[in-house]
């Protein structure tokens, strides 16, 4: 017959083991870190900043003031355009423009470029 004190040693035993099997490993604090800028969209951010300053280097100054990056969503980056007029030139050049753009960010993650007249602050 069990004594108090080996019913009390036997479930802190059975307590250890159930803790034991919830403990979590160590996570480097590298992963907590680019979880965390994921989940608040910091990459999206950062993401956009490369693609502006590319595009300002492939297309040139005077292309540069009369259009915006927008959004890269699924591939295709969207690029706002002040006018007619510039919005015919940059689609005559896309083909060139989309493979500068890719050499110039290092990646593939420009898929396609969709011009749409807007507003350019």
């Amino acid at each position: 017959m069990p004594t108090p004190d080996d019913s009390e040693l036997e479930q802190a035993i059975s307590d250890a083991k159930k803790r034991h099997w919830f403990r979590r490993d160590p996570v480097r604090i590298s992963e907590v870190v680019s979880r965390l800028l994921s989940r608040r969209g910091y990459a999206q951010v950062q993401q956009g900043a490369d693609c502006e300053q590319a595009w300002k280097r492939v297309v040139g100054e005077k292309l540069a003031e009369n259009s915006r990056v927008g959004r890269l969503q699924r591939g295709v980056l969207e690029i706002a355009v002040k006018n007619s007029v510039t919005l015919q030139e940059l689609t005559f050049q896309k083909r060139k423009l989309l493979k500068q753009l890719q050499e110039s960010i290092g990646t593939e993650q420009v898929r396609d470029l969709r011009f749409r007249l807007g507003e350019i602050d």
